[in-house]
C-alpha cells in the first residue's frame, strides 16, 4: 500500500540479512517511525510490547527472528530455545505458532551449516506468502461488497474493527483488502472505524491507513456501531481475527463479539476475512479453548495523544488506585458468523466446510 504516494510495507528485510526494519506502530498516527530489529531478543520485545501487531504480521516478523538466531547459532537446541521464547510473547494469535513451526520443520531437515540461508530464504517466502494471500481475499471479498451495491443507493457503509488492515499483515490487510480492492474499482463505500479502545488501533492505525488510501471513512467510538446498525447505516461488518476453532469460533480483538450481536439482531451480515494459517484445526470450541491475554492496566486507565503543542503526553483516565482488568481478546461463537473469507473463498464457518477446505488445500 501507500504512504504519502510512496508504496511501503511494515515490514522490510535489510540488505545485508542481519535485521528485520519494521514500523514502529507506537507513534502511529502522530509519527511514521522506523525500528531496526536485529536479534531475537529485539524482535521478542517488538511482538510483545506492540510495535508490530497483527496475526499475519506477527508471524512474518517471528520468522525473521528466527532467521536472525540462525545467523548466530543454527544448531537444534539454539533454535529450539528462540522458537520456544518468540513463542511466548504474544499467546493467542496462532499464526505467531504457525510461522515459527514452519520455520522450524523447514530448518530441522537441513544440516546446520545450511541452516542461515534457508532462514532468511523461508522466512521471505511467509512473507511474500502472506502478500498473495490477502489479495487473494480481497478479490474473494470484493463480490459481497458489489452485490450490496447493486441493490442500493449511494455508498456501501462497512463497519470494521480494531486494525486488520496492511499494519497488521506485509501487505493488503485482511478485513481490509475487500474495502481497498473496491475503492480501486470505483465502488462507491465509506467505512465506520471502531475506536478499539483500549489501544484504540482503530482510531490510531486503520483510520490513518484509510486517510492514506483516500477512502471515505469515520471514527466512532466503540459503543455507536449497535446504534448505527439499528439506524439501517451499516451494510456489512468486515472484521479480521487472531484464531479460528475448527468449528468457526472466532478469536479477534475485544469487543468483536458485541459486534457479532449486534449484526445478529439487526441482520447485518457479519463476516470474517480469515487467511487459513489463522485457522486451529486443533481446537473445538474457540470460547472454552482459546488462551485470551491478559494486558496490563495501564492500557485502560492510561491514553496517550497529542497536546496542544503537538508534543505526544500520557494522561490518566481512571481514580488512582481504581484496579483495570484488560483482556486483548474476545471469542464470537460461529452461530454469529455469516461467512469466513479466505484466500481460498469464502467458506460457511462451520467444521465440516472448514475441515474440508483444508483437505483440498492438502
Amino acid at each position: 500500500m501507500n504512504v504519502g504516494g510512496v508504496p511501503l510495507r511494515p515490514l522490510a528485510a535489510a540488505p545485508g540479512r542481519d535485521a528485520v526494519v519494521v514500523i514502529d506502530q507506537r507513534a502511529l498516527p502522530h509519527r511514521l517511525q522506523f525500528a531496526t530489529l536485529a536479534s531475537v531478543q529485539d524482535v521478542f520485545t517488538a511482538i510483545r510490547d506492540m510495535w508490530v501487531r497483527g496475526a499475519p504480521l506477527i508471524g512474518a516478523v517471528a520468522a525473521y527472528g528466527l532467521a536472525l538466531q540462525a545467523r548466530v547459532d543454527a544448531s537444534d537446541a539454539a533454535l529450539a530455545a528462540a522458537v520456544a521464547h518468540l513463542q511466548s510473547a504474544r499467546p493467542t494469535a496462532v499464526n505467531l505458532a504457525w510461522a515459527l513451526q514452519r520455520m522450524q520443520r523447514h530448518l530441522f531437515a537441513l544440516p546446520a551449516s545450511e541452516r542461515g540461508g534457508a532462514a532468511w530464504d523461508e522466512a521471505g517466502a511467509i512473507a511474500e506468502e502472506d502478500v498473495r494471500v490477502n489479495a487473494a481475499i480481497g478479490r474473494h471479498g470484493l463480490p459481497l461488497l458489489q452485490a450490496v451495491a447493486a441493490r442500493k443507493r449511494g455508498p456501501v457503509n462497512v463497519l470494521t474493527h480494531c486494525n486488520a488492515g496492511w499494519l497488521a499483515t506485509v501487505d493488503w490487510g485482511t478485513a481490509t483488502a475487500p474495502v481497498y480492492q473496491a475503492h480501486a474499482a470505483g465502488l462507491p463505500l465509506h467505512v465506520w472505524v471502531d475506536e478499539t479502545r483500549p489501544r484504540n488501533q482503530g482510531a490510531s492505525l486503520t483510520a490513518w491507513e484509510l486517510g492514506q488510501a483516500g477512502v471515505p471513512h469515520t471514527v466512532i467510538a466503540d459503543n455507536a456501531g449497535g446504534h448505527l446498525m439499528q439506524r439501517g447505516q451499516v451494510d456489512l461488518v468486515i472484521v479480521g481475527c487472531d484464531r479460528v476453532s475448527a468449528r468457526g469460533d472466532v478469536c479477534n480483538k475485544i469487543g468483536t463479539y458485541l459486534k457479532a450481536l449486534a449484526a445478529r439482531d439487526n441482520g447485518v451480515p457479519f463476516v470474517v476475512a480469515m487467511p487459513t494459517s489463522t485457522l486451529d484445526l486443533a481446537l473445538a470450541d474457540g470460547v472454552s479453548e482459546i488462551p485470551i491475554e491478559e494486558r496490563s492496566a495501564r492500557e485502560v486507565t492510561h491514553l496517550a495523544g497529542l497536546d496542544a503543542a503537538g508534543s505526544v503526553v500520557e494522561v490518566q483516565l481512571t481514580p488512582a488506585g481504581s484496579a483495570a482488568a484488560n483482556p486483548a481478546f474476545d471469542v464470537t461463537p460461529a452461530r454469529l458468523v455469516s461467512g469466513l473469507i479466505t484466500e481460498h473463498g469464502v467458506v460457511a464457518a462451520q467444521e465440516d466446510a472448514l475441515r474440508q477446505l483444508m483437505e483440498e488445500r492438502r
